[in-house]
């Protein structure tokens, strides 16, 4: 089977693809998945370029769907046929979180799913939605799941709600999606017009140009009356989150989910203070969150958004095109 291995210290140009000998039957409470997709997240970009340091050899990517070839003894939930999708914190099966590193995340601190086939206990898949296919499945395990946690199980979204996102990352794309389906409102920020055009086709009410608008947590607040959203998907970090205080309601919400503004900055204490702002850290979350996010999918026609497909051993190609920007929803792999 063909596998994808970091070479440390890392670099897109450092990616190894090779022929690796097919995993044996699965054990007991394990099943054995021939893998078909994965998707990019920008955890799996620090992994490949070697931001984020990790073993000499390590198989990336934290996203796998496919389909179950054999189950191990005392395996109740899947058979053989059954489409599955990984979960990024494997042994997070349900309660508070209960992690706060990647020591177990497929891709980062375990071997991930750039490859063809695995044997894993079977806990660490859950049943991918009826009618997606394996990139469309592929895109939950993380930015699907990332989106659904931060704003229906953290925040408790509510019919009418108004709630702002940032660019338009599978995170950001994925939280607009899901505030829609729960009758929610969406105010999304983008530097391209034509991304913007393309939120609203998708259900933003409002979109700024944050380029054109770099006060944009006071054209929130205009558009919302000046009351600020009821709940800020922040995937900036430092460079963005005085805007966001700007723009959230009093007593709002702020879901801090990326730092693709850096580790580390000034943050107007005072101002989140006075506004009696809760923002919360989050990374991903638990089975039971993916397991909810699937229900409520099949409950509805919600589709990913997705931008285009590599094949595995094109995985430096896909990586290059999501560091590019050009690119709108979820790019994926499928093998």
């Amino acid at each position: 089977m063909k596998v994808v291995t970091v070479t440390s210290p890392g670099g897109l140009d450092k990616l190894d693809i090779a022929e690796s000998a097919a995993p044996g039957e699965p054990g007991d409470g394990e099943i054995r998945v021939r893998i078909h997709a994965s998707s990019l997240n920008f955890h799996d970009y620090a992994v490949v370029t070697g931001a984020i340091p990790t073993e000499h050899g390590r198989i990336p990517m934290s996203d796998g769907a496919g389909i179950v070839e054999a189950v191990g003894g005392g395996v109740k939930e899947f058979e053989p046929g059954d489409k599955v999708v990984s979960t990024f914190f494997p042994n997070w099966l349900e309660g508070p979180a209960k992690i706060g590193d990647f020591s177990t995340t497929p891709g980062d601190g375990v071997d991930g799913y750039a490859r063809e086939q695995v044997v894993r206990p079977a806990h660490w898949f859950t049943h991918a939605p009826k009618g997606y296919s394996h990139a469309e499945a592929a895109t939950l395990t993380t930015a699907g799941l990332t989106a659904w946690r931060a704003l229906v199980v953290d925040a408790g979204l509510k019919a009418g709600d108004t709630i702002l996102t940032l660019g338009t990352g599978g995170v950001s794309i994925f939280a607009l999606q899901f505030a829609r389906l729960m009758g929610a409102r969406v105010i999304a920020t983008s530097s391209s017009d034509e991304k913007l055009k393309r939120l609203r086709e998708l259900g933003a009410e409002h979109t700024i140009n944050y380029k054109s608008e770099p006060e944009w947590g006071k054209r929130v607040l205009e558009l919302t009356d000046g009351r600020g959203v009821d709940q800020v998907i922040e995937v900036g970090g430092p460079g963005t989150l005085p805007q966001s205080i700007n723009a959230v309601r009093i007593g709002g919400h702020i879901s801090l989910i990326g730092i693709l503004t850096g580790r580390q900055g000034e943050v107007p204490t005072a101002k989140m203070m006075a506004k009696q702002v809760r923002l919360q850290g989050l990374i991903v979350g638990s089975r039971a969150h993916q397991l909810e996010m699937i229900r409520a999918i099949e409950a509805s026609d919600m589709r990913p958004v997705l931008d285009r497909s590599f094949a595995l051993e094109e995985i430096a190609d896909a990586f290059h095109h999501e560091e590019s920007g050009r690119h709108f929803g979820k790019i994926c792999l499928e093998f």
